[in-house]
């Protein structure tokens, strides 16, 4: 064993047991919490609020208190919460409400306060864009709307109306909560259309009823809610009949492109029979270019090393999910878990990166590891930047704190650059050759002239098509969730339209491949990375459809985050897909070209 490959090894050990860990912990969380979460008759259980914002605009979320609600007479305190927490703009901060375990309350009056002309005007403002609130009990969501608008028909004007008593539904099992569910008194509103101050009486009440849903299934309510039992059916369906469509269209393309194979290795070994004098044509005549590396092998050998680590990191993310980790409403897990495994698998990025950036023979290796560090977080500090400043602006909960920004930064330079560098260290120790099968010739042949349909862009196009249609039904529902209030939980139809997706881009990349080299184009390699990453531009298309067409998203901060962040996914799509197709590629050239006799 080569010394290079010790920190390689130590870095997937380091891995291995990460994922372990997360997942212990998630088991011993949900262990402790049954314990946790027991109370006696009469116990005081706090209901935190979470954040408000308006309900076509998920991200645009605003603290409790910056709409004039009552508050605790003692103060209102926040909620310690860990890293996906607060990346998910969650703020938890304590109420007045006083609902005890197992104990009705019939009508008692949160506050009396009276409400001047701002006051007024902020809840007119929320009124108008339908404003929602979040609050937490127990650890269980629950939702509810400000007011409400009506309109009048026969001037044509709306009125708004705020609502001031809410009627919380629970249920319990035993000693343990169960249920929350919370409804406003239409009886109870109050007129805010003209008036300049008011002033107005809160009150709630509350009802138990004992259930006999068991402690361990009462987050399987949240996902019912998000896909019922006709919707999961039809869900299925429809994946299962696009993969269908798909591996049809891929058996078909493969089927020729073996036969065609098939009849050149005849043809060729025809030829070597039959003499030197035959002339050499087709994807034979390029042996000697073949293997050429590629023009900017510095750019190209980190845009490969980031690329099979963000598919490391989301095989991971795939197996954390599968064993239910990210259960619903398990608050700002996904994140917490792309941050921590970001930074693990940086080492693969970095070792990944040096190995190809030495078979190319180069020589920097300072510059390849930076260029490897700042590939795929350069574009995602700048967008963030630009987002959080945004936030900001607007005084959202989205925008992070200084703290926040700060544990980031630490996790990248106490863990992220570091492993990078071991990677690449062992990358430059490890002994590793280019083998080509066959001899690159001195000077490059002149490449033909080609059809516009051949050129880069075209190709591109066609090789995005088909991973695209694989995923374009899934596509909805993953948007539902991250762009609105759906919760995804059927983690296995996701995991297996991912892998229909890796295998269709893998193909489609070495079928362009042959045809590229079939017209005797040598400049194989940057096309079956871009061709490969091309369905990130489909996805990011996409989200324009979906963002006019399927939301009522608007606003310019929810604009912002939409094309801003997804734009980031979508890259961070082009970097793997591009990774895989290439390296699909290589695999399928190397065979071809030593299957024949070239000189």
């Amino acid at each position: 064993m080569s010394r290079g490959c010790i920190p390689w090894r130590r870095g997937c050990l380091l891995l291995v047991l990460a994922l372990g860990a997360a997942a212990g912990a998630a088991a011993e969380r949900a262990l402790l919490g049954s314990g946790d979460h027991k109370y006696k008759q009469g116990e005081s259980i706090m209901l935190y609020a979470n954040k408000v914002g308006p309900f076509q605009n998920p991200t645009e979320t605003y603290q409790y208190y910056n709409l004039p609600f009552c508050q605790p007479k003692d103060g209102k305190e926040y909620k310690t919460e860990f890293l996906g927490e607060v990346l998910e703009g969650d703020r938890l901060v304590t109420t007045p409400y006083k609902l005890q375990f197992r104990v009705d309350v019939e009508n008692a009056v949160l506050c009396k306060r009276p409400l001047k002309a701002e006051d007024l005007k902020k809840f007119r403002d929320a009124v108008k864009q339908d404003f929602y609130f979040q609050m937490f009990y127990d650890d269980l969501p629950v939702w509810g709307f400000i007011g409400k608008v009506e309109k009048i028909v026969q001037t044509g004007t709306h009125k708004y109306y705020l609502f001031t008593h809410f009627h919380f539904d629970l249920s319990y099992n035993e000693d343990r909560v169960i249920e929350i569910n919370v409804s406003s008194d239409p009886m109870r509103t109050v007129d805010i259309t003209t008036a300049d101050s008011l002033d107005i009486q809160f009150s709630y009440s509350v009802k138990w009823k004992q259930s006999s849903v068991t402690f361990d299934h009462r987050m399987d309510r949240y996902a019912r809610y998000s896909f019922l039992p006709q919707h999961l059916e039809i869900h299925w369906f429809s994946i299962i009949n696009s993969c269908v469509t798909v591996l049809l269209l891929t058996g078909f393309l493969a089927t020729i492109l073996l036969r065609v194979l098939k009849n050149d290795f005849m043809k060729y070994t025809r030829d070597d029979e039959m003499g030197e004098e035959q002339e050499e044509t087709g994807w034979k005549y390029l042996h000697g270019d073949v293997f050429r590396f590629p023009p900017e092998s510095n750019l190209f050998s980190a845009m490969m090393g980031v690329g099979v680590q963000i598919l490391a990191m989301a095989m991971c993310i795939f197996t954390l999910a599968l064993v239910g980790v990210f259960y619903p409403y398990n608050r700002g897990g996904l994140l917490s878990a792309c941050v921590v495994l970001y930074a693990l698998t940086a080492g693969i990025s970095g070792y990944v990166s040096g190995l190809h950036y030495k078979m190319f023979g180069g020589t920097n290796w300072v510059s390849n590891v930076l260029l490897c560090t700042v590939l795929f977080c350069g574009p995602v500090l700048v967008v963030f930047s630009f987002l959080n400043t945004v936030a900001i602006f607007y005084r959202s909960t989205a925008a992070l704190p200084f703290g926040t920004i700060v544990i980031i930064i630490l996790i990248w330079a106490l863990i992220t650059f570091p492993l990078t560098v071991l990677g690449g260290i062992g990358a430059k120790n490890s002994k590793v050759e280019f083998n080509a099968p066959c001899r690159t010739t001195k000077f490059p042949r002149d490449i033909p002239p080609l059809p516009w349909y051949r050129t880069t862009v075209p190709q591109m196009l066609m090789a995005g098509f088909l991973p695209f249609s694989a995923i374009y039904i899934e596509l909805y529902y993953i948007f539902a969730s991250i762009w609105g209030h759906k919760v995804y939980t059927i983690y296995s139809i996701l995991f297996i339209v991912f892998i229909i997706l890796i295998i269709v881009t893998a193909f489609i990349t070495v079928a362009l491949t042959y045809f590229q080299l079939a017209v005797e184009d040598h400049r194989w390699w940057w096309r079956s990375f871009l061709c490969g990453g091309s369905t990130g531009i489909f996805v990011y298309g996409y989200c324009f459809y979906y963002y006019y067409v399927r939301s009522d998203m608007s606003g310019f901060m929810q604009t912002s985050f939409f094309f801003g962040y997804n734009a980031v996914v979508c890259y961070a799509f082009f970097l793997m897909l591009g990774s895989v197709g290439f390296r699909a590629s290589m695999l399928f050239v190397r065979h071809i070209y030593r299957a024949i006799k070239c000189e």
